[in-house]
């Protein structure tokens, strides 16, 4: 059996999408060892993808600043990974902090893409070049080329899977939904993300709540830094788990409903990875082809803003006026539409 290194540090969603790489690392009879952070520790640690994970506390480092202990770490973490006597290693982020690993890992082969930034192009001894550009193919086909590269059996096959939850898990999640109503599809909104321009117009949120209301059971999820958000779309009327939510968490609360809506964002594609809810990705600034749920028509939705100027995949939207314009659509209509419809399916 062969050992391979998968260097896929961050963020949640990208190594969602390198999940599939894994599964076909692992078909083909890899023992397969996965380099992560904090961003993505519960969602590959006892994942069946892998044989074995190394935790790189980046974030800690980061909040840290310059500072020895930091030194001592990050070269106790390289011995690690030189005793494993890797065959091979691949870099699917092609940063800077991949870069810090990928020269010093000793495998054999270091394999690497061509249009890496911040030098990690120079971190392989094998190179090279994705034949379609972003957007031509969903990302997941991109992570899924490093397979092709190795001439590997199934190359494209769309495989995800997470770690089963623990019965901890299980009675935390089982007390936060106490008060669940179970007669009604429950269906889940978390509508944060982290960059304000994937943010959908908060009072579209409202009119497809209160048109949804009635059907199902509510409940909204996200971080401390959303509860003013949620608490504005009306989510302090149903079950509001913002701030009370881990991602293993979320695995399982997201499992155990019938829809989750969401902007493109960690939680959409935690919920798609399930394989247990319809999913609709709200998308405003950025490309849903390239980022959407996909693999049933009837399953997964990517409904897009309308605005000229969408999908600009920035940040900070760069119009002096109508700022953030992509963010007030789509028209509330098409998302309860689509809910409707779903609902309807149960």
């Amino acid at each position: 059996m062969k050992k391979i290194l998968l260097v896929r540090m961050s963020s949640l969603g990208d190594i969602i999408f390198n999940i599939p790489l894994a599964n076909v690392l692992k078909k083909n009879g890899f023992e397969v060892t996965w380099l992560v952070t904090e961003k993505g520790i519960d969602v590959i640690k006892d994942n069946p993808c892998v044989d074995n994970t190394i935790f790189v506390p980046l974030y800690k480092w980061q909040n840290r600043g310059f500072s020895f202990k930091n030194i001592i770490e990050y070269l106790k973490i390289i011995r690690q990974i030189r005793k494993e006597n890797f065959d091979i290693a691949i870099d699917t982020q092609m940063m800077f902090k991949s870069f810090m690993f990928m020269p010093f890992c000793k495998a054999k082969r270091r394999i690497v893409r061509t249009d890496g930034v911040e030098g990690a192009q120079y971190g392989g001894n094998e190179r090279f070049t994705i034949p379609f550009k972003d957007g031509e193919k969903n990302i997941v086909f991109k992570y899924l080329y490093y397979a092709k590269y190795l001439n590997l059996d199934g190359a494209d096959e769309v495989k995800y899977t997470l770690p089963p939850s623990k019965k901890e898990t299980v009675e935390k999640v089982d007390e936060l939904l106490k008060n669940l109503d179970k007669s009604k599809p429950t269906v889940v909104i978390a509508p944060a993300t982290t960059w304000r321009a994937k943010h959908w117009n908060k009072d579209n949120w409202i009119k497809v709540i209160n048109s949804i209301k009635d059907k199902c059971s509510l409940v909204f999820t996200g971080n401390e830094r959303d509860k003013e958000l949620i608490s504005y779309i009306g989510g302090d009327n149903f079950i509001n788990l913002a701030g009370k939510t881990e991602i293993k968490d979320l695995i399982e609360i997201f499992s155990r409903a019938k829809l989750v809506i969401a902007p493109d964002s960690g939680s959409a594609h935690l919920a798609r990875a399930t394989g247990k809810p319809a999913v609709i990705s709200i998308f405003c600034c950025t490309p849903s082809n390239l980022f959407g749920p996909f693999g049933n028509n009837e399953k997964y939705f990517s409904p897009k803003s309308s605005a000229k100027c969408s999908p600009c995949y920035m940040k900070k939207c760069p119009l002096e006026e109508n700022q953030d314009v992509c963010t007030n659509t789509p028209e509330p209509d098409e998302i309860i539409n689509i809910v409707n419809k779903v609902l309807q399916n149960d």
